[in-house]
């Protein structure tokens, strides 16, 4: 016991690595054995995310859980890993959303082994992700991520398949060049990676000694190329308008399992990297402009909204509310940035943090549940064309009734989570953003709009023609296990918000706390 407390990050990010070797060594043709056998495993990383989570210390400041080896002395990056109330909810979000993206995957046929294999793969990439403490390590697991999502969607996505992934990895490795410099320009300044040595006053980028002056006789000049990198990276990952436009291709031919990860872990990259980076590396630079960045996350409340109203693909449909819901992530963040250097304003900035770091959990709930509901309906009908539903209600009663719970998850309707993040998010921006917060609220009417019209179309009026005398299958017992416990966790999370808050803001304080 001892040693897994002492090695616990360790074992839940490298943990996924042995299912994947499992997999790899099952015989193709046992096919059950292989889904059945991953999604069974996949609840020992989860399990051990509740242990850590039980464990966790609230009254405790800082990083826990920490481990630290050499790794690369060459170039001063450790293996530093460690845990706060930012990244602790991501990590069990992860684990908690991977069983289930499995459940929704077992009506895969084709090249069974290798999707499995590639999930547990995409699992340890993200969690080292969240757990890093090195820039470097952030790094090799930050592009490690981007091979499994490649292939799942290139492999097993739908008739655009090759243009999806080819424009997501294309995006994405754009951002991470960006991102390599600035990691690279870091290291130089300051003679580390370590983000708990950067974050001193001794390792601080970019004051006191810590400077570059090669090519530009300006030394703020690379800070200000190393802040930009990274917060464009990012902001692509959110993603903030207008650098989303690979997200809606990405998540219409994804296959669901793989949509559910990508909406509900992936994307959360971004935000997680403003929070843990961005503002507290360059918390000058982050408030002069985080005016910017709150008016993008307008437009993207706003707009995002105003885009997936106008679809008639049920999953481009909800793939455009990713876009309005992180929004809200963004906002948050700007208004934190803003906020940051205030001594006397940190309360709403710690609120805004709070928020963006709980809507990033609660709509990595609601969407994996609406990307597995579009799955459940595009198997059965082989449409995601809403002018061809209609009255599906009558012949599927019970996911009718858990797409409503959803979608009301989804709208942030009071009860349930996404109205407790957004709230927060809202009350965190106001004393700084009121204007951009007064005009998000529109993005928030046409919410309520789209989620309606989905509504309408999929399970009231007359019944399609083509169900007629095909009626379609009601929803699956497995299909249900996968939904039911994200509807508990949106439920549980709405109710008794503390259940999460009680470790997030303690990681939101820290933030604040690390700022010089």
């Amino acid at each position: 016991m001892d040693f897994i407390k002492a090695n616990l990050l360790t074992i839940i990010t490298f943990t996924p690595l042995i299912g994947m070797a499992l997999v790899l060594l099952t015989p193709q043709q046992r096919t059950r054995l292989i889904q059945w056998g991953s999604i069974a495993f996949s609840l020992i990383p989860l399990g051990l995310a509740l242990f850590m989570w039980a464990g966790y210390d609230i009254t405790q400041a800082g990083f826990q859980f920490r481990q630290q080896a050499v790794w690369f002395p060459q170039v001063n990056a450790s293996y530093h890993v460690g845990v706060d109330g930012i990244s602790m909810p991501l990590i069990v979000l992860t684990t908690f959303l991977q069983p289930l993206a499995l459940l929704m995957s077992l009506r895969i046929e084709r090249g069974v082994k290798a999707f499995f294999a590639l999930f547990f793969l995409l699992e340890t990439a993200v969690l080292g992700c969240f757990v890093a403490l090195d820039l470097l390590l952030f790094f090799l697991f930050y592009e490690i991520s981007l091979v499994p999502m490649y292939f799942l969607i290139a492999q097993w996505g739908g008739q655009n398949r090759r243009y999806a992934s080819f424009k997501f990895i294309l995006y994405t490795m754009f951002a991470s060049l960006g991102m390599l410099l600035a990691i690279q320009v870091i290291g130089i300044a300051s003679g580390s990676f370590d983000l708990l040595y950067l974050f001193s006053d001794l390792g601080r980028p970019f004051t006191g000694n810590n400077t570059i002056n090669a090519l530009f006789e300006d030394a703020n000049t690379w800070k200000s190329v190393a802040f930009f990198a990274f917060t464009i990276a990012f902001a692509l990952k959110v993603p903030i308008w207008p650098l989303h436009t690979w997200l809606p291709d990405a998540h219409t031919e994804a296959p669901t399992g793989g949509s559910m990860i990508l909406a509900g872990i992936l994307l959360k990259l971004g935000g997680y990297g403003f929070l843990r980076m961005v503002i507290p590396l360059f918390p000058d630079a982050a408030a002069q402009f985080a005016p910017l960045l709150a008016l993008l996350a307008l437009l993207s409340i706003v707009l995002g909204a105003f885009a997936a109203w106008g679809q008639n693909d049920f999953k481009k449909l909800v793939a455009y509310s990713s876009v309005n819901h992180m929004g809200f992530v963004a906002m948050g963040v700007a208004a934190a940035a803003v906020m940051a250097a205030d001594a006397t304003r940190h309360t709403d900035a710690v609120i805004a943090a709070s928020g963006a770091t709980l809507q990033m959990v609660t709509h990595g709930l609601s969407s994996a549940a609406m990307f597995a509901l579009v799955g459940v309906v595009y198997e059965r009908a082989h449409t995601r064309d809403l002018t061809q539903f209609g009255g599906l209600w009558s012949i599927m009663p019970i996911y009718g009734a858990i797409l409503i719970f959803c979608s009301m998850g989804s709208l942030g309707l009071p009860g349930l989570s996404g109205f407790v993040s957004e709230f927060m998010v809202v009350r965190g921006a106001w004393p700084a953003l009121t204007p951009y917060v007064i005009l998000a609220m529109a993005g928030l009417l046409v919410t309520g709009i789209y989620i309606l019209k989905s509504l309408q179309k999929v399970l009231h009026g007359p019944l399609g023609e083509a169900w007629r005398h095909h009626p379609l299958p009601d929803i699956h017992w497995t299909e249900t296990l996968a939904v039911a416990p994200l509807m508990v966790m949106m439920l549980a999370l709405g109710v008794y918000p503390l259940l999460a808050l009680n470790v997030i803001n303690v990681g939101a304080l820290d933030i604040f706390r690390l700022l010089p």
